[in-house]
């Protein structure tokens, strides 16, 4: 199916553009916001990601992944909008801190809000690692790929991901 659309996307077929983005849409977006943290960066990224797929279809090679492409340019265009807020920082509602609550009805959603607190603060490269291994179930080939290094390099990344997570997440562990 994707041979058949990579296909239909090269020759500029529209309706080849609609149905990639209704097929990667939601993993893209949850991609990019998993990246940046932000709901209306991560939409403005995910959307941008499907133009340049559109502007750079020449390129793609016939028999290569969709998903691994789509991914690389979404990471590129994330990594352009952290470097970009690193050169511009703004303070926004989004990135205020909630307000820590103590009910057990949100026990679950206070551990979820450390875990991804703690992967935000992730170094890029192991970011991007634990999001494309653990949350998109890429293999490490893919990976490495999108992240154009080598398959140990991914192994390392994540395996130094995994450590600094297990230390800022200790005191949810006991």
């Amino acid at each position: 199916m994707d041979d058949q659309l990579l296909e239909q996307l090269r020759t500029g077929d529209e309706a080849a553009l609609v149905e990639l983005m209704r097929q990667y849409r939601h993993p893209i977006v949850n991609f990019c916001y998993r990246m940046l943290g932000n709901a209306g960066d991560a939409n403005d990224v995910a959307q941008e990601t499907f133009v340049r797929c559109y502007q750079t279809r020449q390129r793609l090679r016939p028999g290569a992944k969709l998903s691994t492409w789509l991914f690389t340019i979404a990471r590129n265009l994330c990594l352009d909008r952290l470097r970009y807020r690193n050169r511009h920082p703004t303070e926004t509602l989004e990135s205020a801190p909630e307000p820590v609550t103590i009910s057990n009805e949100v026990g679950n959603r206070e551990i979820g809000a450390a875990i991804a607190a703690a992967v935000a603060e992730l170094p890029e490269d192991q970011r991007t690692v634990v999001v494309l291994a653990e949350y998109h179930g890429l293999s490490y080939s893919e990976i490495a790929e999108v992240m154009n290094c080598s398959i140990k390099s991914v192994e390392t990344r994540l395996y130094r991901a995994k450590q600094t997570l297990r230390d800022r997440l200790r005191s949810w562990m006991d």
